[in-house]
């Protein structure tokens, strides 16, 4: 089944034209790993290469314009997102998946829009993508990616893995002294009951 009317080329295109070099390897690195992550857990193949190519769609538009769509367009996004201008690309980019791309489906959108930062109650679609963009091979730390595709062969793997990137996220946002928003917090907190209580 097709999620979109636009053929993957004219996607890549479009991505080439509007994001840096290392970004769009990258969005074709999260792509591939998408694909790949989908396979071993059973999911739909093609929800996750579109989802993984157009995760980052808005990532280089600048934060002026980023605010402005999310002010016009996006009015449920949270205040705690706000705080770091680096996650405001999600929700975005996943309003351009359904705007730009005629994207529909509530998986992929969703997908999209808490790639950055979680959320309570992950589909597993979700958390593929989410851990996709931490540990595809083109752009990312592979010690880091193999440690992860290790743990998602334990039991209970997905979330492993997945509590790993949210433990490396938050050690980095407070070694540079950046806000964590409290949806990121939440997610980790049930992570962490969930596979070690």
């Amino acid at each position: 089944m097709a999620y979109t009317d636009i053929n993957t080329q004219e996607i890549e295109n479009w991505l080439k034209d509007n994001l840096v070099e290392e970004r769009y390897i990258h969005s074709l690195g999260v792509m591939e790993s998408a694909v790949e992550l989908a396979r071993m857990f059973n999911l739909d193949v093609e929800k996750a290469r579109l989802a993984g190519l157009l995760h980052d769609a808005a990532k280089c538009f600048p934060n002026e314009k980023l605010l402005e769509i999310i002010k016009e367009h996006i009015p449920e996004v949270h205040e705690c997102e706000l705080l770091n201008y680096k996650t405001l690309h999600a929700p975005v980019s996943a309003y351009l998946a359904k705007t730009k791309f005629n994207v529909t489906d509530v998986e992929i959108l969703d997908a999209i829009r808490w790639h950055t930062l979680g959320r309570c109650g992950m589909s597993n679609f979700e958390k593929i993508i989410f851990l996709a963009d931490k540990i595809e091979a083109r752009t990312r730390d592979l010690t880091f990616r193999n440690e992860c595709m290790e743990l998602l062969k334990e039991n209970n793997g997905l979330d492993k893995a997945l509590f790993k990137c949210f433990e490396a996220t938050i050690k980095s946002l407070v070694d540079r002294r950046l806000a964590i928003c409290h949806i990121t917090i939440d997610v980790y907190n049930e992570l962490l009951e969930k596979i070690y209580a």
